[in-house]
């Protein structure tokens, strides 16, 4: 493949990917190649290339002689991923040092807040809780390791409304958080790297539960076809 085409098929691969993780590519739906290479303005060789990076990626699903399509939503797969991307991170804490974490643990703290406001006020909570975690694992001295992190996470992004599991859930995955931070702050990154693995242990307890409940416990709702 031409090194030159990597940042044009990389630019693909994301615009892409945005329209898997928000839903405009639906699960378990095909992907029409000739009006998405037209609706991004690309042709079909870099398109392919991009689809195929994707697919590696575990966004994609490809069959012979019939393309590509988005694999279905399937909750058992999410409840095997929330657990292993808690235990990456975890692992990325542990790669941080102590004085690096220190630094950061104002700017946790006011995004924490942001969104113990967004969840009394029905605010975007799945955009504050990328920003916490990023932020918390931006200290990370291990490149390796951040890019597989990269590359699982997207995989979980179509399960982020059934993440939440509401304003039960979201509060305490803030408690969560406040947690991870005054471990920190003691010095105790194991204590910190537990908490971490078990704020996505228990987003994946909610998977495939309303998050509308009105008794404001978990309901539980079936899975998209």
């Amino acid at each position: 493949m031409d090194s030159n085409s990597a940042p044009l098929r990389r630019e693909i691969a994301d615009q892409v990917t945005a329209r898997i993780l928000d839903g405009r590519l639906a699960a378990a739906g095909r992907v029409n190649e000739v009006r998405l290479a037209t609706e991004l303005g690309v042709s079909r060789t870099p398109l392919r290339e991009a689809l195929v990076e994707l697919t590696d990626r575990g966004l994609l699903v490809a069959e012979p002689r019939r393309g590509f399509h988005v694999p279905p939503l399937d909750l058992d797969e999410a409840r095997k991923l929330y657990p292993l991307v808690g235990e990456l991170e975890a692992l990325a804490l542990r790669w941080s040092t102590p004085q690096d974490l220190l630094g950061l643990l104002d700017r946790l703290d006011r995004l924490n807040d942001d969104m113990r406001a967004a969840v009394e006020s029905g605010g975007d909570l799945t955009t504050l809780d990328d920003r916490w975690h990023d932020l918390l694992l931006s200290a990370c001295a291990n490149p390796h390791l951040m890019r597989l992190i990269g590359q699982t996470k997207p995989l979980l992004k179509r399960y982020d409304a059934m993440y939440f599991g509401g304003a039960e859930r979201a509060r305490l995955s803030v408690d969560e958080h406040r947690r991870i931070i005054a471990a920190i702050r003691d010095g105790d990154l194991n204590e910190a790297a537990r908490w971490l693995t078990q704020n996505w242990v228990n987003g994946a307890a909610y998977l495939g539960h309303d998050p509308g409940a009105r008794d404001g416990r978990p309901q539980r709702v079936p899975p998209a076809p």
